[in-house]
């Protein structure tokens, strides 16, 4: 049967909605009870989908040190991919635009809730202990803490974005998008065609440059991994230090282009520095003893410094928005028949079902798994919603989840209660991380639903129905992707290194840190807390000029060559824009987003096939 996809006004996705209270939303906008939404195919695809990104993003999150919310490409692919499956079965009807969003919901709950702690967290114990934990630990590790972070955005939703109206700017991005798809708007195809175009390329360019295939090596179909630039300086053979050349990646330049000039400027003068003025004078002085301990074995402390104290001296300038994190849940109206939303919103009850086993269930899994003591299990998810909470509100205010920040809180409160416990350190952040970076990116995934006028209840078991197609997809792509310790290394994974520095530093003690690079800390320390403050209050004209930084402590955990494509990526968009600031602000992103995605999938892919291929041999 055919159905109608009639979305919102226009009006209802700018400044009309804002002035609608709840009563009014529910009247002139909501349609999840005359729309499909909540439907097989749209879970299935979505799922499926999700499942994709939830290995794209971990590769991501190990080459790059990002992960790159989905929601978007998720709703862009699952629109073109309905329409190619219409080809071969014109019977079946268009997916309706709710649909589409439940597709979006499912995606993104599992391609971006499942990652963090499987690829940042469990990596890092893997350079520490030099083995995997079993998959009868990661698999439930995974899942609870996945779920607790959909379950904790249910009672943030209703006060952020029905009551206080916060922006959450990806959010407004999706939900355009999908209307601009379903309104056949000329200019959104073309935008969802050059995703998918980036996306193919970007693939195709991965592919060359990190299979291994007889046919393709026969056919000299092969890039190389790295370019590497033949220059000495000061007696320094410069290609023996990490990544000194250009990466032939159109993953890293687009993620140049997403985090823009700013970011990307800072981290190639910054790395710069490190390679052309640190780096000889640490080899001169025996500091260390070969070019290639350059990141590992010093410049990861100082970068590791510039990145926590900038993020915790962020976190704290926004007191306010931490405050109305706590003041704003306490102002909602009770739930009963007088409530127009009680049909549709998610319960408090479901809230209480949900948190109460999960919670028990992480406690219970931290101590059999890693032998945390349950005062450390219980503090460590008590203190993940309250940092959901602040995560929340501050992804709702400016677009920025500062999950780095939070986990470091968590760090230095776990390396208090348990002191010099590097495991129960490592592991306790994996649970804030996850849980908090997942409530905030779901609640953005709310947001577009709002919009559209989409049932919540519904999106809410759709992104539960996500979480177990992500984890069913990223534990078993995790151990086949990084078959051992060598594997992960060869990565240089910035941000799994960071969480290293920081555990070791926290838990083993300041002496284990070279002294050297103990004054380095300090130094970038400062720097941090300086560029936080600088950022926060000087005036936009002048901030633009500032360093990152971010930009600043990752050139100094990440390979030289990562910074150069990121800066080669964002000077790209920058000439863009000024050649034809209309067209780049129309195709920029999605070509960026569909690069980031297909070059991933397909790495993530071939290291999968080459681990399963070495396991044969064996």
């Amino acid at each position: 049967m055919e159905t109608t996809n009639s979305a919102p006004e226009e009006a209802h996705l700018s400044g009309d909605l804002h002035e609608l209270n709840e009563r009014e939303w529910f009247d002139k906008v909501y349609q999840g009870d005359k729309v499909p939404q909540l439907t097989l195919r749209a879970v299935l695809m979505g799922g499926l989908l999700g499942a994709l990104m939830s290995i794209s993003n971990l590769y991501t999150m190990l080459k790059v040190g990002w992960a790159f919310g989905v929601a978007i490409t998720a709703c862009v692919l699952s629109f073109v991919i309905w329409k190619v499956v219409r080809l071969f079965a014109p019977k079946l009807s268009d997916m309706t635009i709710l649909e589409n969003n439940c597709m979006q919901s499912t995606a993104s709950a599992a391609g971006y809730s499942t990652g963090a702690t499987v690829g940042i967290a469990f990596g890092a114990l893997l350079l520490i202990t030099g083995k995997h934990v079993d998959w009868t630990i990661l698999f439930p590790w995974t899942l609870v803490s996945a779920l607790l972070g959909v379950v904790l955005a249910v009672p943030m939703k209703r006060q952020m974005i029905n009551r206080e109206k916060l922006p959450f700017p990806s959010g407004i991005a999706a939900a355009q998008t999908l209307k601009s798809l379903h309104s056949h708007s000329a200019e959104a195809v073309k935008q969802a065609y050059s995703l998918v175009a980036a996306m193919i390329i970007a693939g195709v360019t991965g592919f060359m440059k990190n299979g291994e295939f007889a046919w393709q090596l026969a056919m000299k179909l092969k890039l190389p991994e790295l370019i590497h630039f033949p220059i000495k300086h000061r007696g320094i053979d410069m290609a023996a230090l990490p990544g000194f050349g250009l990466e032939p990646s159109l993953l890293l330049a687009a993620a140049g282009m997403l985090v823009g000039l700013r970011v990307s400027l800072s981290m190639i003068l910054s790395a710069l520095f490190l390679y052309f003025i640190v780096s000889p004078e640490l080899l001169q002085a025996g500091i260390i003893s070969k070019p290639s301990d350059l990141i590992k074995g010093w410049a990861l402390w100082t970068g590791s410094a510039i990145m926590v104290t900038s993020g915790l001296t962020a976190f704290a300038i926004e007191w306010k928005t931490i405050v109305r994190s706590f003041t704003g849940l306490k102002s909602g109206k009770q739930e009963g028949e007088s409530d127009p939303l009680a049909a549709i919103e998610v319960p408090n009850s479901w809230l209480i079902i949900g948190v109460v086993p999960l919670a028990l269930a992480s406690v219970i899994l931290q101590y059999v798994a890693f032998s945390i003591n349950p005062l450390v299990g219980f503090t460590t998810v008590g203190l993940s919603f309250l940092l959901a909470l602040v995560a929340c509100r501050a992804t709702g205010e400016t677009d920025v989840t500062p999950m780095s920040a939070m986990c470091k809180i968590t760090q230095l409160t776990v390396a208090v209660l348990a002191p010099r416990n590097i495991t129960t350190n490592l592991m306790a952040a994996s649970v804030t991380a996850n849980i908090a970076s997942s409530s905030a990116d779901l609640l953005t995934d709310l947001k577009s639903g709002y919009l559209l006028g989409a049932n919540p209840r519904k999106q809410f078991i759709a992104q539960l129905i996500g979480v177990f197609f992500g984890v069913a997809a990223i534990v078993p792509a995790w151990y086949m992707m990084v078959p051992n310790q060598a594997a992960l290394e060869a990565m240089q994974p910035p941000s799994v290194q960071t969480w290293y520095a920081v555990a070791t530093a926290l838990s083993e003690g300041i002496d284990k840190v070279p002294v050297s690079a103990r004054w380095s800390m300090l130094i970038g320390g400062i720097i941090g807390i300086v560029l936080a403050i600088t950022d926060k209050y000087l005036p936009p004209k002048i901030k633009k000029f500032t360093p990152s930084a971010m930009g600043l402590g990752l050139s100094w955990v990440m390979p030289f060559s990562n910074a150069l494509a990121f800066f080669i990526g964002a000077l790209v968009v920058e000439i863009w824009k000024r050649v034809n600031a209309k067209n780049a602000e129309i195709y920029y992103v999605p070509v960026a987003s569909g690069a980031v995605a297909g070059e991933s999938l397909v790495c993530a892919m071939i290291a999968i096939i080459n681990a399963a291929a070495a396991l044969a041999k064996h």
